[in-house]
């Protein structure tokens, strides 16, 4: 998509979509003709947040999108890119390739305005159609390929440009990962995902490490191969490097579970929702989603992308409950459930990472059930052990709309995977279950670390105007606001 930002008004744009926010005890401006203010006058358009309605004006525009964004002292950031996402999904109803929004003079700063309808627009616009045959009499699809942003008077352009090209590069980011989420499981295998960061690093300059069978038995990665053990299919360990930042700088270092189809081991799943399982290597596609923009993004950082990928399924050779294994790490763990296996591929991550001296790690992985339960649907369990780095990723999920709850971490959560025949066990049961899941991370970790459980955030019915069913993409441009500032 080509998003532009330009000084303008509503009146007599030639679009085939005009969009307009509308805020409550506001009427339309009159310079959008009769129409809007007959619609005003009905009360078909009262300015409540998520109401739209669509005219067709005698002159200017083919049509205007009215969208109710509620009381004017109260637009957040996340309400602009709701409004976004209203834009392109009425676009490709409307089969409009290209359309104009105007943002809305608020307290956002137009920075932040623009760059969250940017992303609106681009997540917006997002849909996955290579695995279905077009029936022979069906149009070809249009998307929407050019979004015009109109600033109203007092509003910075310059800032409103880098927002939007922000926006606009983040939020395809997050597309991909929403792809590689929603990909098959036969698809997007291990070999995919590697297939995947060798074609970013080389379209932006970072190196690139990948690691199969042979290479991670000489690394002793010991947990992540005993995932691997059930299934024909390679595990790969993937590493990116973007150098944007002075050489012999500490890299900021993002992890991601990629777990490309989960059966649950020998302690295996129910049959029922279990093609779901294909989602769980969101953590993952989280990462690869923002190593590609913050490689477009040119970020001024050193950043470290590593994704841990294999399948867990059921073998002759497959791991079993009681079985132990040395991590990469040289700590010994005690497998009591096989269904616990993310955590076993991010011990070997995490461990992997402290060889770049990491500023900082935060880990993403669709890791626990429990976490649904406490959180919903609604926010990302957040767990940290470092206090300024957990204000950080909160701040950093409240602008991007992909919001975290923080959980507590207390010492006593840590005798739940006390191992009698281990130095530690891989679950704690059921109580506290996504806490005693992190805490078990927390074992191989030697940096300030944050862990994203976003088992109830990366994927869903698409209830948001900038969502579809299926993978969300969450949490790339959580990712990619905290690098940005880090990076300043």
């Amino acid at each position: 998509m080509n998003i532009s930002v330009r000084r303008g008004d509503a009146a007599g744009q030639q679009t085939p979509l005009l969009v307009v926010p509308i805020f409550e005890g506001a009427a339309p401006d009159a310079s959008l003709g009769a129409e809007a203010a007959a619609a005003h006058a009905r009360g078909d358009v009262r300015g409540k947040e998520g109401e739209t309605v669509l005219l067709y004006p005698a002159s200017g525009p083919e049509r205007i999108l009215l969208v109710g964004m509620g009381k004017a002292d109260s637009v957040t950031a996340e309400k602009v890119r709701r409004l976004g996402g209203t834009a392109a999904k009425q676009a490709a109803k409307a089969r409009a390739p290209n359309a104009t929004l105007l943002l809305p003079s608020t307290s956002v700063a137009p920075r932040e305005a623009a760059r969250a309808a940017a992303e609106g627009a681009v997540l917006g616009s997002y849909t996955l159609t290579e695995l279905k045959a077009r029936p022979e009499d069906a149009p070809e699809p249009v998307a929407l390929g050019t979004l015009d942003i109109l600033l109203p008077e007092g509003l910075d352009e310059g800032e409103a440009a880098e927002g939007a090209r922000v926006g606009e590069i983040a939020a395809r980011g997050e597309n991909l990962a929403r792809t590689l989420g929603n990909l098959p499981g036969n698809v997007a295998t291990p070999t995919y995902l590697a297939g995947v960061a060798e074609r970013i690093g080389g379209e932006h300059g970072m190196g690139v490490t990948v690691l199969g069978p042979a290479e991670m038995e000489t690394e002793g990665m010991g947990a992540l191969l005993a995932v691997a053990r059930g299934t024909d299919e390679e595990p790969r360990f993937i590493v990116l490097e973007h150098r944007g930042g002075a050489e012999g700088d500490r890299p900021l270092v993002l992890v991601g579970k990629g777990l490309t189809f989960d059966a649950g081991g020998i302690s295996i799943k129910p049959a029922l929702g279990m093609e779901e399982m294909k989602f769980d290597m969101c953590g993952g596609a989280g990462v690869l989603g923002a190593m590609q923009a913050i490689g477009e993004l040119g970020v001024k950082a050193n950043v470290i992308g590593i994704v841990p990928s294999s399948e867990n399924l059921l073998g002759g050779r497959a791991m079993k409950p009681g079985d132990i294994f040395r991590a990469h790490s040289g700590k010994t763990i005690e497998v009591v459930n096989t269904d616990a296996e993310g955590r076993l591929i991010l011990a070997d991550a995490l461990s992997y990472a402290r060889r770049f001296e990491p500023l900082a790690v935060i880990d993403a992985a669709t890791l626990t059930g429990a976490c649904v339960i406490a959180l919903g649907h609604q926010a990302t369990g957040l767990m940290g052990n470092d206090p300024a780095l957990v204000a950080e990723v909160l701040a950093a999920g409240e602008r991007t709309g992909e919001r975290c709850w923080e959980l507590p971490m207390f010492d006593e959560y840590r005798e739940q995977i006390r191992s009698d025949y281990a130095d530690i066990k891989n679950s704690g049961g059921r109580p506290a279950g996504a806490i005693s899941a992190g805490w078990f991370l927390r074992e191989f970790v030697s940096y300030p670390w944050c862990h994203l459980d976003v088992a109830g955030t990366a994927w869903g019915d698409g209830k948001l105007s900038y969502q579809v069913k299926g993978a969300t993409g969450n949490p790339t441009r959580l990712f990619v606001d905290w690098v940005l500032a880090r990076a300043g």
